[in-house]
């Protein structure tokens, strides 16, 4: 017997060390992640920083849309409204962030707080918030304009939710939790050990790449599990590996070009309806192999998308010039009080797809005789932000909340803090405001609708394609499956996948 218990002792003991060896060859590899872009900094109120970390797995909202587009709680149970301008939000319980503080009302508070103060974007569509802690786990906000829907609001990238620390920095609700990071190039996350399922998940090297050409040679050579965003180039070649697996979808970003007001090539806007006319989006399609013309500013399996694409008349472009005073001359360029029509458009290369439509975009405006300098630029937000285009590609999810009025609001309303076309309009403004009161979602698209009509008249901006994107999974995560956009590259899901 004492034979027996021994060996039944012995055979326990290593079959616990091989669950700890287990554990730790999981631990030892972690998931290999790639893309074109990486959180600029892990201060959530900077930039664009809480939607990439929301991205990375990293952040959380309040309310957050699925895999199909559809708004709903996340750290949040439910928002109750008050009056015009209050509301109760009411967090779900039990939830922590990294650091392992509750998240409670006062430390939700305190971050959107601190938020509010230190980027514009926020304030989008509600203005400046004001919060206070009801109770540990009720919030009540004071919105300073009017909002129908403060679900949608909080669900906006920029209010991402965390802890702000002692020392000033953030702690953060999602999956994952960061272990080290090194700007511009790489973050390593472990799992955080307060949300649900972390003994499912591994540790993941997530690595910036200079370019779409990069990534696809890195994940062509078994560097990544993961390579999201693979420019459509390159894409017959990797279906052929049969190691290798490539994953299409449609996501909830346009391709769009800012047409800056304030440039005094683009000033008029007789002008700026030529380029947006100019423009074959069939061509733009054929030229990154995938995607639909542009409907307007929404991909079009939102319930408020357009359903027309916008049309190419290149005629009807040239007659627009000519009634500008932009004639042709002998050498074929269009000038006027002895000035060439001259345009600097821009891409960036952390959406392969835009850089691929530049040469397109500069032919058929040559082609109305524009002369155009073509340039690729890195930091794209600090160029746009100061001006210095007259046109420029640009990749935007236009409702990340489910909902059309946070784009036109932090993008188009005059003053805006991601007003990058210089565009300012009274009656565009007042048709805006219709958003504030209304709930109905039939009657917020026919504002959308609306605000739509405005900006294709004024053309501040030319809708140009509703893109598929690629993703790469190698063996290891072939149950991966994206949606929605690059808000969602690391889910909670992550460790089934694998």
């Amino acid at each position: 017997m004492k034979t027996l218990l021994r060996a039944l002792r012995v055979s326990a003991a290593l079959l616990a060390s091989a669950a700890a060896l287990s554990t730790t060859a999981w631990a030892a590899e972690p998931l290999r992640v790639g893309a074109s872009f990486i959180t600029s900094g892990l201060d959530p109120a900077k930039g664009s920083n809480g939607w990439a970390l929301t991205s990375h797995g990293i952040g959380e909202n309040l309310f957050s849309v699925d895999r199909d587009g559809v708004l709903g709680p996340n750290l949040a149970e439910s928002a109750e409204r008050v009056d015009e301008f209050t509301w109760l939000v009411k967090l779900k319980p039990n939830r922590r962030f990294a650091d392992g503080t509750e998240v409670s009302a006062a430390t939700v508070g305190a971050g959107l707080a601190h938020t509010m103060a230190n980027n514009k974007a926020a304030l989008a569509t509600g203005g400046t918030l004001r919060f206070q802690a009801v109770d540990p786990l009720t919030l009540q906000v004071t919105t300073e304009k009017p909002v129908a829907l403060i679900q949608a609001l909080f669900a906006e990238w920029p209010l991402v939710t965390y802890h702000l620390q002692g020392d000033g920095t953030a702690s953060f609700s999602g999956p994952y939790a960061v272990k080290s990071f090194r700007p511009d190039a790489e973050i390593e996350l472990e799992p955080n050990p307060h949300f649900a399922g972390a003994e499912k998940r591994g540790p993941v090297t997530y690595r910036k790449f200079a370019d779409g050409q990069a990534l696809t040679l890195a994940f062509e050579a078994g560097q990544l599990d993961l390579a999201f965003g693979l420019p459509s180039e390159g894409i017959a070649r990797l279906k052929a590996n049969e190691d290798l697996t490539v994953k299409e979808f449609a996501v909830g970003y346009q391709y769009l070009a800012y047409l800056n007001t304030r440039s005094p090539m683009l000033a008029d806007a007789r002008v700026r309806r030529a380029v947006d006319l100019a423009i074959d989006r069939d061509q733009l399609v054929l030229a990154i192999h995938g995607g639909t013309p542009a409907t307007g500013a929404y991909a079009p399996y939102f319930p408020f998308a357009g359903k027309q694409a916008r049309s190419t008349d290149v005629g009807k472009a040239a007659g627009l010039l000519d009634e500008a005073g932009w004639v042709v001359s002998a050498d074929g360029k269009r000038s006027k009080d002895g000035a060439t029509l001259r345009l600097a458009v821009l891409a960036y290369p952390q959406r392969p797809d835009l850089v691929a439509m530049l040469p397109v975009v500069k032919a058929q405006l040559a082609a109305l005789g524009i002369e155009v300098e073509t340039r690729i630029v890195e930091n794209a937000n600090e160029v746009a932000g100061s001006g210095d285009f007259d046109v420029f590609l640009w990749a935007q999810h236009t409702a990340p909340s489910g909902d059309p009025a946070f784009f036109l609001n932090s993008t188009f309303r005059t003053g805006a803090g991601l007003n990058f076309s210089g565009y300012a309009d009274d009656a565009f403004d007042a048709i805006l405001d219709g958003f504030a009161e209304e709930t109905d979602p039939a009657k917020r698209a026919a504002i959308a609708a609306a605000a739509e009509a405005k900006l294709i008249e004024d053309a501040p901006v030319s809708f140009l394609v509703s893109p598929v994107w690629h993703v790469g999974v190698s063996k290891a995560l072939s149950g991966y499956e994206p949606w929605g956009s690059d808000y969602h590259v690391l889910r909670a899901d992550i460790g089934e996948a694998r």
